[in-house]
């Protein structure tokens, strides 16, 4: 009998280790509000180029061959990170992000990459957004104030890093938030 193995995957560029004090500053003012937030890990903390689900191991050769061919084309590049915002919106907080100026280089590989992943078997992502997830409301408690602390940090700057590899990773879910694990590195 053969049995298949699933693991939960992604593909991210990690933000720079210099980059994290500063987010977790902004963090820190969130975390005066009495909203429930569950903050994601300044170690976790990764711009998500496309997220897969529950993949079989045995596609992760596949999945690395597409990621290859996209990346090749691909330079480093230079990102500057700025701003914070909500998704749905600040009326709907579900989701705290720090956000992306001039980000047309990072849409562009995702596209690429979203493309080759298509001819695979994976949907298209619907909609793309270039962010950085900080947090995550629990519940609407606090929102007020929440909403406030994005209004002064909406045209923050955090700084700039360079893109010059992404990560296929693994996830791991646990009550104390997930474990990510580096299955493959890609350089630009």
């Amino acid at each position: 009998m053969i049995t298949m193995t699933e693991i939960r995957a992604f593909l991210a560029a990690d933000l720079d280790d210099d980059l994290k004090p500063k987010i977790h500053k902004i963090i820190k003012e969130f975390s005066k509000t009495d909203a429930r937030i569950k903050y994601v890990d300044l170690n976790n903390l990764h711009f998500t180029l496309k997220f897969f689900g529950d993949i079989d191991v045995d596609g992760i050769d596949l999945i690395a061959d597409k990621i290859e061919n996209v990346v090749k084309d691909f330079n480093p590049f230079d990102i500057k990170i700025k701003g914070c915002g909500a998704f749905p919106n600040k009326n709907r907080i579900r989701v705290i992000w720090v956000g992306i100026e001039n980000d047309e280089i990072l849409k562009n590989l995702h596209d690429k990459l979203d493309g080759e992943f298509n001819n695979i078997g994976f949907d298209l992502d619907k909609k793309f957004s270039s962010h950085l997830t900080i947090g995550r409301m629990k519940s609407p408690k606090g929102k007020d104030k929440v909403k406030d602390c994005i209004n002064n940090f909406e045209d923050i700057e955090i700084g700039t890093m360079n893109i010059n590899s992404i990560k296929l990773k693994k996830s791991t879910l646990t009550p104390s938030g997930p474990i990510y694990e580096d299955l493959r590195e890609f350089k630009l």
